[in-house]
């Protein structure tokens, strides 16, 4: 009696076992059913490290060798019907997908939260590019307020203001026997031509000219302006002074190129010293070189340093900052620009959350600003932090934009 029980149990339990199976697979069927009776999912696949690059099959980006990520699209089926409108019928803005509120490569096709409780950002149609930006492969788009303080979205104006640059070169005090050479060349060849007298011969004059003119060229190949030339010759001071200063001496400075411009005879120069820590020397430009150094692509500037100590040696190594003021520009902080390497851009916020890139062509850099020579107008507010997370959101707004028109053009 017990073993048919015992065996009667058992039947039992695999019966139902059995239903249970039987049941639950229905269910599950209907609800496959039922969701693919609803809707349907499309997959974009793109880079998320380049979000220009958009794919509608799986693959590797093929700038950096990356596995593109799936992007899901939730479609209806009106809208596989051929309902092409951005907005319901109710006038509300149709929701695109949902995208992870820290991570832009995580989307879902649905409401969703995050591991954090955070809910996923809508991501609207109208978000994508309009057609009148600036910028090739970047696209205007609107943030909510809440995303913007996620992501540390901060803001400046463009403005007019006074602007100066710090000029720093290496120098040295200079032991210079080509200038002091010179310096004699030509004094001894202006008082040889006054020596002649009107009454000298057409030969002697000729002469006596092509000296000075000479001298002259190797004078302002050395940086000296005219006013400076007819000063030495008219000076009374030794020559050998020039060379060996006793209470003065001739510092050089070399100038890069990029900025030899801004340098001008009587700007005001600082010269620091190593080996006199604390110390400090102040001088004016007396001379800028005319001809490019083409091995280092400097340019020589001179400045006469009155050291009554004689506490500097000659052919002394010395560090020299020339102040240059720029005057009023036009101009935002540093961080406001993004260089992409094909355009220099910033983005200026149109309206309550919209962004759009806009081309710039920029000056020269002093002080946290930069000088912007055309593309911004002043009171312009742009952005000044936070603009790599926004420049990825517009080259992903414009990407997604330029596939789904590739894909909506009739072949």
């Amino acid at each position: 009696m017990s073993k048919r029980l015992l065996l009667l149990l058992l039947v039992g339990f695999v019966v139902a076992l059995v239903g249970s199976a039987v049941y639950w697979r229905g269910e599950l069927g209907s609800g496959m059913r039922h969701d693919s009776s609803t809707a349907h999912t499309k997959g974009v696949y793109q880079c998320a490290m380049h979000p220009q690059i958009v794919s509608d099959e799986p693959g590797v980006c093929p700038i950096c060798q990356m596995k593109l990520q799936r992007v899901d699209e939730s479609v209806s089926p009106g809208a596989m019907a051929g309902a092409t409108s951005t907005e319901t019928q109710s006038g509300e803005k149709k929701v695109t997908f949902y995208r992870h509120p820290m991570r832009a490569d995580v989307v879902s096709p649905v409401p969703a939260k995050d591991e954090m409780g955070m809910a996923y950002i809508p991501v609207y149609d109208d978000n994508s590019a309009d057609g009148g930006d600036s910028v090739p492969g970047h696209a205007s788009f609107t943030l909510s307020r809440e995303r913007q303080q996620i992501i540390g979205v901060t803001r400046g104006r463009a403005s007019v203001r006074p602007l100066s640059i710090d000029v720093r070169a290496a120098g040295r005090v200079a032991y210079d026997p080509k200038l002091y050479q010179a310096i004699v060349e030509y004094r001894e060849a202006a008082r040889s031509r006054s020596a002649l007298g009107p009454t000298a011969r057409d030969e002697a004059q000729s002469g006596g000219n092509a000296l000075v003119r000479g001298a002259y060229l190797r004078l302002r190949q050395q940086g000296f302006s005219d006013e400076q030339i007819h000063e030495l010759t008219r000076g009374t001071r030794d020559p050998v002074e020039l060379l060996l200063p006793s209470e003065s001496v001739w510092v050089y400075a070399q100038v890069y190129e990029y900025e030899a411009p801004l340098i001008r005879v009587g700007q005001t120069m600082s010269v620091t010293v190593p080996s006199q820590p604390g110390r400090e020397f102040v001088a004016k430009v007396a001379a800028v070189d005319a001809v490019l150094d083409p091995t280092t692509r400097t340019v020589r500037v001179r400045g006469l340093v009155p050291t009554p100590d004689r506490s500097l040696r000659p052919e002394s190594f010395v560090q020299v900052t020339i102040r240059v003021p720029l005057g009023e520009k036009l101009s935002v902080l540093s961080e406001a620009v993004l260089d992409t390497g094909a355009h220099q851009i910033v983005f200026v916020v149109t309206g309550e959350g919209r962004f759009a890139p806009r081309s710039v062509i920029l000056g020269r850099t002093a002080e946290g600003y930069v000088e912007v020579m055309s593309g911004l107008s002043e009171g312009e507010e742009v952005v000044t932090s936070a603009n790599f997370l926004i420049d990825s959101e517009s080259r992903f707004r414009a990407a997604v934009a330029s596939f789904k028109g590739a894909r909506e053009t009739p072949r």
